[in-house]
């Protein structure tokens, strides 16, 4: 039986029908979803009543999956799952992941091995808001000018780890060190060509990248903060309302999602996600040797 791919909106994502991911797959469904998810760039799942090992196993017909890099936040008995939860802690601390992904961004952009996509999937959501949103960025790269993307097609950008996380002292900061210590900063390409499809799409986000390499400050605060506009026009955009045992697929290749901030903590918001393994992408940013720096004194 061939699944059914209801389109969500005229831009991005599509429902796929005629899916469990509690039972084992045949290549042929694999090969549809996979070609569906390429089209359409993010996938919904409906009633998928799920396991961590059938979420796991679901995932991994669509690649490797990693263990989340940032180790403070993966569930304990699955290093592969990165717990997104409101709940307080066993130690009834407020959890530090109830205000994660608030700014658009694309995962592990900060790293030069970017995922190349996730399957984020919902255990419990509030009865109003929780929502996430997702936008199409090869539709963003098509809808520049010719001019100003041949401008922008040899550029770098530098992205890094919390550069632009609000209220830092709200989390535990010697976990913070021990991630941006693990996580150096990185420059990533403005325009990422899809490695299957072969689109460009752009690739920076709000949350992670400062500035654009050779460029003074001036210059590229006023050039991201266009993009940074443009990248999420309403046109190029989805949002999804959650529902229990929902699951969403996304290529993190051409997209960026942002977790919307419009629902009541009082109400809990949990959920699971996978992390497909991804190709490297970007490259160490050069180290800047102050003059006389290792000259013998």
């Amino acid at each position: 039986m061939a699944i059914e791919v209801i389109p969500l909106t005229t831009a991005i994502g599509a429902e796929i029908r005629g899916v469990d991911a509690r039972r084992p797959l045949e290549p042929h469904t694999v090969a549809e979803i996979r070609a569906a998810w390429l089209r359409h760039q993010v996938l919904l799942f409906r009633d998928q009543d799920v396991t961590p090992e059938q979420h796991l196993r679901f995932s991994r017909y669509f690649g490797s999956c990693d263990e989340y890099p940032l180790v403070h936040y993966r569930l304990v008995e699955h290093p592969e799952i990165f717990l997104l939860s409101n709940e307080p802690g066993p130690d009834g601390r407020p959890s530090e992941t109830r205000n994660a992904a608030r700014h658009w961004h694309s995962d592990l952009s900060f790293t030069g091995r970017p995922s190349t996509g996730a399957l984020l999937r919902c255990l419990r959501a509030p009865r109003v808001g929780g929502s996430t949103m997702w936008a199409n960025q090869a539709l963003a790269w098509e809808r520049l000018s010719p001019a100003f993307r041949e401008l922008l097609a040899p550029l770098w950008a530098v992205h890094e780890l919390f550069s632009k996380t609000k209220n830092l002292r709200d989390l535990d900061q010697g976990q913070i060190r021990d991630m941006k210590r693990a996580n150096p900063r990185v420059e990533q390409p403005i325009v990422r060509v899809h490695a299957e499809t072969g689109r460009p799409a752009l690739y920076v986000s709000e949350a992670v990248t400062t500035h654009i390499v050779g460029m003074t400050q001036d210059e590229s605060d006023a050039l991201l903060g266009f993009l940074f506009r443009h990248q999420v026009r309403p046109e190029f955009t989805m949002r999804h309302q959650w529902r229990p045992h929902d699951i969403v697929m996304w290529d993190n290749r051409c997209t960026l999602h942002q977790a919307v901030a419009d629902h009541d903590h009082e109400e809990s918001r949990v959920l699971h996600r996978t992390t497909l393994t991804g190709e490297p992408c970007g490259r160490p940013v050069p180290e800047v040797v102050a003059p006389g720096a290792g000259a013998m004194a």
